[in-house]
Order: C-alpha cells, then sequence, then structure tokens
C-alpha cells in the first residue's frame, strides 16, 4: 500500500511517500515563498523518482493544521484535488501531533507554533502520540510552569525548545486505519479567527 503525506502548516514543507512500513521519499526543505507552484512538481519529481503514478496512492495524509493560513490552504487544496481525481478519501492529521513524533527521552512532548503577540499553537502529547492536552491557541506565559519532565520543540526560533525530527512512519502508523474524510468535506483546522475574520468582527 503506497501512502501519501503533505505537510504545509509550516515553512518546513514535507512530503513523503511510505510503502507499507518504509519511507521511500522524503522531502524537507524551508520554503519561504510561493509553495503553491513548488509542491505539486516535487510530489510528481518524488513519483517518478520511484517509477510511480498519482494512481498508484492508494491513502493520502494532509497536515490541515494549525499553521500557516496561506500554508494549510495550500495543502489542502492540492490534497483535495489529488483525492478527488483519485477517488480517494482524506485522513487529515495536526501539526502539532506529526510536530510531536520527534525522539526525546522526556515523559510529554510539547509541540508550538508561533501565533504572534506572545500566543502559540501547542498541543501535549506523550511518546505514544496520546492526545494529553488538546491542540489549541495558548499564551506562551501559561506553559512556562510546565516541569522538566516536557520536552517543547518547534521550527519557530524559541528558547529552550528543540527543532523538530520528525518521525513519518509513526503518525502513519497511528492513523493508517483511521476513517478518511471525503475531500470535499475537508476543511482547515486554523484554531483561531484569520485576521480578516477577526477585523470584521472588531467592525460589527
Amino acid at each position: 500500500m503506497i501512502s501519501l503525506l503533505i505537510d504545509t502548516s509550516t515553512s518546513n514543507l514535507t512530503v513523503s511517500i511510505i510503502n507499507k512500513q518504509e519511507v521511500i521519499y522524503k522531502y524537507q526543505e524551508t520554503i519561504l515563498s510561493d509553495m503553491s507552484s513548488k509542491l505539486l512538481p516535487i510530489i510528481d519529481n518524488g513519483l517518478k523518482g520511484l517509477d510511480l503514478k498519482l494512481e498508484n496512492i492508494d491513502k493520502i495524509f494532509v497536515v490541515n493544521g494549525p499553521g500557516s493560513f496561506t500554508g494549510i490552504r495550500v495543502g489542502v487544496t492540492v490534497a483535495k484535488t489529488i483525492a478527488w481525481a483519485l477517488k480517494k478519501d482524506i485522513i487529515p492529521l495536526s501539526s502539532l501531533e506529526l510536530m510531536a513524533t520527534t525522539n526525546t527521552s522526556k515523559k510529554y512532548i510539547v509541540p508550538m507554533i508561533d501565533a504572534r503577540r506572545n500566543n502559540v499553537f501547542a498541543g501535549i502529547y506523550d511518546n505514544n502520540l496520546n492526545c494529553i492536552k488538546e491542540d489549541k491557541l495558548i499564551s506562551r506565559d501559561e506553559l512556562s510552569n510546565l516541569d522538566e519532565g516536557y520536552e517543547f520543540v518547534s521550527y519557530d526560533n524559541i528558547a529552550g525548545v528543540i527543532k523538530p525530527n520528525i518521525d513519518v512512519l509513526k503518525i502513519i502508523n497511528k492513523h493508517i486505519n483511521d476513517k478518511g474524510i471525503n475531500p470535499h468535506n475537508l476543511n482547515p483546522n486554523y484554531l483561531k479567527l484569520t485576521e480578516a475574520e477577526e477585523n470584521k468582527l472588531k467592525n460589527d
């Protein structure tokens, strides 16, 4: 069974192709602009290098948030287009849970994404990816009382935080039997209003 994983929720683009219990293609690169024009060629190049076609993909996993509004839309749109063309369902993943696959000796791992104004998107997971505290928008101050049993990970430059080293197989194995979603019903999980929505509420 061939699975495709797409994560565009941050500037650290990840595309992986998995065959059963082996990651046969993994692309990770920091992309600061124009991700929408680069994602499909990256997927296409990965498939061609493996002598595969889109039709060979059996499952599609896509990170649908939280994270960058624009980035999430790019990944979700591409995943929905591929799923629609292949008549496949999509399995959505949390960006924070994917970051929580980082190997650590600590009991708990706290993945974080900078959300500005001293806020972060964060969750708490154990080493088996069980969610201890659900993903949400939270003040960084609210996390400051966690003790040394917690490992903080983030792609952002935050003091005392390590960079994620994601384990694609770990999250795929956890969700491989999840019931997929019809691509037409998949929506981004922003966990906060967009700036335009916030401004509209202020003006109403």
